[in-house]
């Protein structure tokens, strides 16, 4: 299954989770950005006061609340796009492709500026 398909299909469960709840009414863009920006304020929680090597070498019980705490957010995400009726997919291999344009490997390589500044 491709990494399209799998966003796919984890939408058509989410839609489905959603429609069983009977909580369209509740998923608007503005309840469903709001809760994706919480969740991302959860995760933000678990590296707060971390060193850099400590963040990059969590216990394997935070590293599992972490991965709950991702999992959310890209649920949120999905969602999100879902709702605006915006092929996830694509848009990230269409910024990725912009990405590359803006941060050529040749003048970004091991720099962490920003594209208007290499």
């Amino acid at each position: 299954m491709s990494e399209h398909d799998t966003l796919l299909a984890l939408r058509d469960a989410l839609r489905a989770f959603v429609a069983e709840r009977d909580w369209e009414r509740f998923h608007t863009p503005k309840n469903l950005a709001m809760a994706l920006a919480g969740e991302a304020g959860e995760v933000i929680e678990h590296f707060q006061w971390l060193s850099a090597d400590e963040s990059a070498n969590l216990p394997e019980e935070r590293r599992a609340e972490v991965a709950f705490e991702l999992a959310d957010v890209l649920l949120y995400l999905v969602r999100l796009a879902d709702v605006l009726d915006i092929d996830l997919g694509e848009a990230a291999q269409r910024k990725l492709a912009l990405n590359a344009v803006r941060y050529p490997a040749d003048k970004a390589r091991g720099r962490s500026d920003k594209y208007d500044k290499l």
